[in-house]
């Protein structure tokens, strides 16, 4: 019998201290939470110390991968050359000698100008009217990451403005060509200013900005022409120095050659004027720029 009484109370002597120990470890853990977060709290005994969490390193070279692969699915035999960052502080534009108008310096008229000043190898895509709406032309400068500049007219762009609304999302720069394409020189100095404002007043509200660029159709102006576009909030009014095509280039200089800050021209055009397509047009002119040394950089980042 006294055996048995022996055994009972050291049986509940051990319950006891098994409850005391579960207590102590659960006060130290509640303790240990309150103390510490999950990046500084120590391992169990026995166990290898826990590691910080790795950042995501980016990768520096996951652009140029993607525009490696762009060139090769649109076809080009060079991969673009990326454009130095713009200037810090903006180069002085002027008019071009021989492009001036009466009044030109005197009234601060919007210099009308073929080249940007510069001693870096880029030029500038332009691309005026607007008649061409080639969605894999706004795919292929999306994916290559060529800056471009657009000059449109009302009486084109009107058939589906969503379609520039896209090009202006991707980056593209929407300027002024006038409403309905006109040689100005043929109008009065009030049509002349209702083709340009009234271009302005489209673009502001299809678009929510008011161009400061404007450029003359077919590159014809006069006077009136400069007069009317600065009463209109244009600033400037360039030209270019070059024209691409889908088969062909075209250039203004005797030395028939790229030059560091050149302006090129080139329109929204298809097959059914072009001996190519939107693409083509691209291909062409990036080929040879590529070839030459040249990075495309963005016009509106020097004026």
């Amino acid at each position: 019998m006294r055996v048995v009484v022996q055994n009972d109370k050291y049986g509940a002597y051990r319950k006891r201290r098994i409850r005391t120990g579960i207590a102590v470890l659960a006060a130290a853990a509640i303790a240990s939470g309150c103390a510490d977060d999950a990046s500084t709290a120590r391992p169990a005994a026995g166990q290898p110390p826990r590691e910080a969490p790795v950042a995501k390193v980016p990768d520096k070279h996951a652009a140029q991968r993607a525009r490696v692969a762009a060139a090769k699915r649109w076809g080009l035999s060079r991969v673009p050359l990326t454009a130095p960052p713009p200037p810090a502080v903006k180069p002085e534009i002027k008019t071009r000698a021989g492009f001036e108008v009466d009044g030109h310096e005197e009234d601060d008229l919007p210099p009308v100008f073929t080249t940007i000043p510069t001693r870096q190898k880029i030029v500038f895509l332009t691309i005026d009217d607007g008649a061409e709406k080639d969605p894999a032309f706004l795919r292929m400068m999306r994916e290559l990451r060529v800056p471009y500049t657009a000059f449109l007219s009302d009486y084109l762009v009107k058939e589906d403005y969503r379609y520039f609304k896209r090009m202006q999302r991707a980056g593209a720069s929407l300027n002024n060509h006038t409403l309905h394409h006109p040689y100005m020189p043929g109008l009065s100095y009030s049509r002349q200013k209702r083709e340009i404002c009234g271009m302005q007043n489209v673009i502001e509200k299809h678009y929510g900005t008011r161009p400061t660029l404007f450029r003359p159709p077919f590159g014809n102006y006069n006077a009136d022409t400069l007069y009317a576009a600065k009463a209109c909030g244009i600033k400037y009014a360039p030209l270019w120095n070059e024209e691409v095509f889908a088969d062909h280039w075209d250039y203004r200089e005797w030395d028939r050659d790229l030059h560091p800050g050149d302006i090129v021209l080139s329109h929204f055009r298809g097959k059914d004027d072009w001996k190519g397509t939107m693409p083509d047009m691209v291909r062409r002119f990036l080929e040879k720029v590529t070839a030459k040394g040249y990075a495309v950089a963005r016009l509106e980042d020097y004026l």
